[in-house]
């Protein structure tokens, strides 16, 4: 029995050395991932009030939308992108608005709203959307070398024939009837490729549109 104590002895006297040798190590360990875990609970909750608070002005700026209210759907839009930017409603809200801006006249401003869903919207897709959307309204506004520049980066796959396309529409515009061609033969090919593996491409009548453009442009000389 008196071995038996020795020995658990021995044992405190290690653990208490070995405690004084790396107890404050420990702790500090232990505190750091608590704090860490609370940090991250914190960070969580407060991503989701963004979210929540954002996805309500975003349910204002559809009303607003439906009605045709620009300067609410201005308002609104410019509220989410001031405090909820890091939410992809921001990026969305910044689409819709600039939609009614369009449909109300308003090209300056739904300018405004695109270029910062092209540079800044969260999600890639919605990027790219803005980028295509800002050049035709840029196109309407005949600032064609300005809607070219959004147009040259190459977008997603999914993308790439309407961006293609609008370049034909600029070019056409201006009157550059080689570069509309090669632009629309483009168009043609990056559909073809996707249309390959979707039914819904092939009939949705896309290809007819763009290819009627194309042979609106005659043959190349």
């Amino acid at each position: 029995m008196a071995a038996y104590d020795l020995e658990e002895q021995e044992q405190l006297d290690e653990l208490k050395t070995w405690w004084k040798m790396y107890g404050n190590l420990v702790t500090g360990i232990l505190v750091a991932l608590a704090l860490a875990a609370v940090a991250w609970q914190g960070w969580n909750w407060w991503q989701r009030q963004q979210s929540v608070q954002a996805s309500a002005l975003y349910s204002g700026l559809q009303t607003a939308a439906t009605q045709k209210d620009a300067k609410r759907a201005r308002e609104l839009a410019g509220e989410l992108i001031d405090k909820y930017s890091a939410t992809s409603y921001a990026g969305m809200g910044a689409l819709l608005a600039a939609r009614v801006q369009v449909d109300t006249g308003d090209a300056k401003n739904a300018r405004v709203q695109l270029a910062w869903a092209a540079e800044n919207a969260k999600d890639s897709g919605l990027r790219e959307l803005a980028r295509l959307r800002l050049a035709a309204v840029m196109l309407d506004d005949k600032a064609y070398d300005d809607a070219i520049r959004q147009l040259v980066a190459e977008p997603a796959a999914s993308f790439a024939p309407r961006f293609a396309e609008l370049r034909g529409d600029v070019f056409a515009a201006q009157g550059k009837l080689d570069e509309g061609r090669a632009a629309y033969d483009a168009a043609l090919t990056k559909f073809d490729v996707l249309a390959k593996e979707d039914e819904a491409r092939q009939r949705s009548g896309y290809r007819e549109i763009v290819q009627a453009k194309r042979d609106a442009l005659g043959a190349a000389k």
